[in-house]
């Protein structure tokens, strides 16, 4: 980019997001990386700022919040939960669907020009599998978005310490670095880099899709 970006990004207490603070922390190039969140990080950098804001009213405190001639050049979403975390698939729904929506939708409001958002492996609007269908929901309403520039981040399965225990993925871990590279499990701090180089990068109009294998080689 030839100006100094501004990147907003979303979802930043995940194993993802927190990923993508501390690479754009340590990272020299000028920007300035604002992220909308409940609680903070307590990460700090002088070119990074927390807004806390209620994820329920999120375009009221986006709008609030921030100063109205702040338009972000690219968005970044990495908001996602799991039902048994949510509680509910009506709740999952609304964080891994609603919210991400909602982000994108202020972000567009704004002028962005580029959107980033993390889905999943086998995001498929037609699954029988729920989760993977949601995941599918959300890349379809935001390619009908018209976003200049739109890419879907698909990691396989996230490796690295959560706050929350996941069984499915510690059990799944140390069989997925069997797998070839397409399929195998990816850290999430490897995500989180990628993320930061993708925002850095000039995009192309129109869709881009990253699939995991790819991510090894965005992120080193």
């Amino acid at each position: 980019m030839e100006r100094e970006p501004t990147i907003w990004l979303v979802g930043a207490t995940g194993l993802v997001g927190k990923g993508a603070v501390r690479s754009f922390i340590q990272d020299e190039r000028p920007g300035l990386l604002r992220a909308f969140l409940r609680r903070s990080t307590g990460l700090e950098g002088a070119r990074y700022e927390e807004t806390i804001i209620d994820f329920e009213k999120l375009s009221e405190e986006i709008s609030a919040k921030v100063p109205a001639d702040e338009s972000p050049d690219v968005a970044l979403c990495a908001l996602g939960t799991t039902i048994k975390v949510a509680g509910t698939k009506e709740a999952f729904r609304r964080i891994d669907h609603d919210y991400v929506l909602a982000f994108a939708e202020a972000a567009k409001s704004r002028g962005v020009r580029h959107f980033i958002a993390v889905t999943a492996l086998n995001s498929n609007a037609r699954s029988p599998f729920f989760y993977s269908r949601v995941k599918g929901d959300v890349e379809r309403a935001l390619r009908g978005m018209g976003f200049e520039s739109l890419t879907l981040v698909r990691p396989s399965l996230l490796l690295g310490e959560r706050e929350e225990r996941r069984f499915a993925e510690s059990f799944a871990a140390p069989f997925s670095k069997l797998l070839p590279r397409a399929l195998r499990g990816i850290e999430g701090e490897r995500v989180g880099r990628a993320l930061i180089a993708l925002a850095f990068e000039e995009p192309l109009p129109g869709v881009r899709i990253v699939p995991s294998g790819e991510l090894f080689e965005i992120a080193p």
